[in-house]
């Protein structure tokens, strides 16, 4: 399965900013006001792919051994994963081919094609997704890249985490969205390494719970439906690695309902004028529920992508959601 260590981020982040810039950490007053606390959006969304995902997936590709970047990669995706790869496989020469579920955003599918990625939809949610992978895998001859499995690509997303401790050494708190968990997973890993003090403080949709549920109960729950404007939550399946990472590290987990993670997409425009997809803006959704916890402290909120297609978006501003 593997495992993560700070050495292991650390060593990507010599292979991540080959590609990308570090992104800003921007305190807001106006937000810090009304939060009561010292509010800061660590913007993962000013990366190419508009989202944290691509660090993991340049870092996975360089250690791709060259015969099986001659065969390619394969992986499923609601969009940031995929587009990742897509990505990363373009900077190195790889082929990569993406399966979305049925209905996937048009707009993600769009982004990844023009990364050069074969696209495939299958299925009705992203496990269904998944399940296809390791079926074209064998036919094909590709390497599966599992979304949640590969410490190549937790690596990558935990350099993120590094620039958060670099630029606000006196962090108090990380508010951080869960889908596979890979983002999460870096933010433990880096905090536990730096400042074990850091609470980390993790956010789940109400109607895509399963990793909260699995954390209350202990083991790993699937849960029948993930049905969530947040894509990037959207998953019903926890794996072992983020899993054994967060049960552990963990400090706090917040659920959000779907009126909650709407009024965060307007909430990141109001305040902070940047776009979020649903995942995006639920740590700021989550803060405005944190207000007496965090009072007085210091903290991050990572906005993790901003990939939210244009009739979602328009939907949110009118209420219509």
């Amino acid at each position: 399965m593997g495992t993560l260590t700070f050495q292991n981020i650390i060593a990507a982040r010599q292979i991540v900013t080959r590609f990308l810039k570090s992104t800003p950490l921007i305190h807001y007053p106006e937000l810090s006001e009304r939060l009561g606390f010292q509010a800061y959006i660590k913007h993962e969304n000013h990366n190419p792919t508009g989202s944290f995902k691509v660090r993991g997936g340049l870092n996975f590709m360089h250690h791709l051994p060259q015969t099986q970047r001659k065969k390619g990669v394969i992986t499923a995706t609601r969009g940031n994963h995929g587009q990742s790869i897509a990505y990363a496989a373009a900077q190195f020469g790889v082929k990569a081919t993406v399966v979305v579920p049925h209905g996937n955003n048009p707009e993600k599918n769009s982004a990844m094609q023009a990364f050069g990625a074969e696209l495939i939809e299958h299925g009705t949610d992203f496990d269904e997704a998944r399940a296809l992978c390791e079926i074209l895998e064998a036919e094909r001859g590709l390497y599966y890249v599992h979304p949640c499995m590969e410490p190549g690509l937790f690596h990558g997303v935990g350099t993120y985490s590094l620039e958060i401790f670099e630029k606000l050494p006196n962090v108090d708190a990380i508010i951080v969205p869960i889908g596979g968990g890979s983002g999460c997973c870096g933010v433990i890993t880096v905090a536990k390494a730096i400042n074990p003090n850091v609470k980390v403080i993790g956010v789940q949709a109400e109607n895509a719970p399963a990793i909260y549920h699995s954390w209350k109960a202990g083991h790993m729950i699937e849960t029948d439906s993930c049905d969530t404007i947040a894509d990037g939550l959207a998953t019903r399946v926890p794996f072992p690695l983020p899993f054994s990472i967060i049960q552990k590290g963990i400090h706090d987990m917040v659920l959000l309902s779907e009126a909650e993670i709407v009024e965060g997409i307007r909430l990141a425009l109001r305040w902070t004028h940047n776009l979020a997809e649903g995942a995006g803006a639920a740590p700021l959704a989550a803060a405005h529920k944190l207000t007496d916890k965090l009072a007085g402290k210091n903290v991050v909120m990572v906005m993790s992508g901003a990939n939210l297609d244009t009739e979602t978006l328009k939907k949110v501003l009118a209420h219509q959601l």
